[in-house]
């Protein structure tokens, strides 16, 4: 945990415009304007299928190394029979093999078309009960969407100095109006994780007075997943949603597959309220890759693998970073972000610029190894080290 020295690109581009457009207009403050923005910029366009070639794709936190060979094998086959809508069957199937991992009833899990489909549900029913609580800095798109259509409105707690997230700080702000709490574990953009011992705790406190939705969308990459999910209290039967996707460790950012975890009545209403349906190709891709063990130890290896390439690189220049279990490191190159940004640019690699008025943060994520080490090599030429 904490600093150490040495999730949806389309809700983003309309949450931001508008929001910052009503920013503008009420507020001349630069903190209130980057957070009407929101965290996230807009990623630099891409063509149709993946990066160009040559092009070193270190800025959306995908998994190159997927989809898995089982998921692929399951898209040729479904996609035969694309002409038919998809079999009530599968998605219970699916909702019935998420369930069994998790010790839940299959009517507590929802199957979205990514969890940004979900978390975006989920804003709609809860923002126009009151503010959307959440730290400064998180996975903020899916608020901004229900706030651009005037459903919602996001009070953001400061992060530690530390830069890690304020739970106390985030209890002590909810009120009787409080529509829910938006946490991500670990977060977005920081990556830093927070102890099961101390999210949990902080977690059924704030449950206890409000909704709490929490994000985890990069947990199957963290030290001891168990150890660190909410699940269990869902199971505990406190006020908790979990969200969870299939484009992380699984590979398949653009199979689009997600789901939730809580009560069978929010279930319910997170069900009534999402959009579409999951295409027969993505539910017969993540039945297939779900349990697929050997595939998952691999993805994880290869992530693992490139996050330490960039820590060394950070060591050996002196940069400060935070400690990530993601797929991503949040990191100071000593130029502004989108300064680094523009100089990766011009050598072929792409990396995220600033957050809101993160100004000295850069974030790259874990592409193919080869990618992250052209990366690795760019770097201290960049920054003159």
């Amino acid at each position: 945990m904490g600093y150490r020295l040495t999730r949806r690109g389309i809700l983003s581009g309309g949450a931001m415009g508008a929001a910052a457009s009503l920013a503008a207009c009420t507020t001349s403050s630069p903190a209130a304007l980057a957070e009407a923005k929101g965290a996230f910029p807009p990623s630099a366009p891409l063509p149709l299928f993946g990066p160009a070639e040559g092009q070193a794709l270190l800025s959306r936190n995908e998994n190159p190394y997927g989809p898995s060979p089982s998921a692929l094998s399951a898209i040729s086959k479904s996609a035969e029979k694309g002409a038919y809508y998809t079999n009530a069957e599968a998605i219970q199937t699916l909702m019935a093999l998420i369930a069994d991992r998790h010790g839940v009833a299959p009517e507590q899990v929802v199957i979205t078309t990514g969890s940004g489909e979900a978390l975006s549900a989920i804003a709609l029913i809860y923002g126009p009960k009151g503010p959307i609580v959440a730290p400064r800095l998180f996975w903020d798109t899916t608020s901004l969407y229900a706030a651009n259509l005037g459903m919602a409105s996001i009070t953001r707690i400061p992060l530690t100095d530390g830069m890690e997230v304020d739970y106390a700080g985030i209890e002590a702000a909810i009120t009787p109006g409080t529509g829910m709490v938006q946490l991500c574990n670990p977060n977005n953009p920081t990556g830093l994780t927070t102890p099961g011992t101390i999210i949990r705790s902080a977690v059924a406190g704030m449950a206890a007075k409000t909704t709490v939705v929490v994000d985890e969308a990069y947990i199957e990459l963290t030290d001891d997943e168990a150890a660190i999910t909410c699940v269990p209290l869902v199971k505990e039967g406190k006020d908790v949603i979990i969200t969870r996707t299939f484009s992380k460790i699984y590979g398949m950012a653009g199979i689009r597959v997600g789901y939730t975890i809580s009560s069978a009545e929010t279930a319910a209403k997170i069900r009534a309220t999402v959009m579409s349906s999951a295409p027969c190709t993505s539910t017969a891709a993540a039945i297939a890759c779900y349990n697929d063990e050997a595939f998952i130890t691999y993805s994880k290896g290869k992530i693992v693998e490139g996050r330490q390439m960039v820590e060394a690189t950070l060591d050996t220049l002196g940069l400060p970073y935070l400690k990530s279990q993601t797929n991503f490191v949040y990191f100071q190159s000593g130029k502004p972000a989108n300064d680094l940004q523009k100089a990766m640019a011009a050598e072929k690699i792409s990396i995220r610029g600033q957050y809101m008025d993160y100004t000295p943060w850069s974030r790259v994520s874990m592409g193919k190894l080869e990618d992250v080490s052209r990366f690795c090599k760019a770097l201290p030429k960049l920054i003159g080290a």
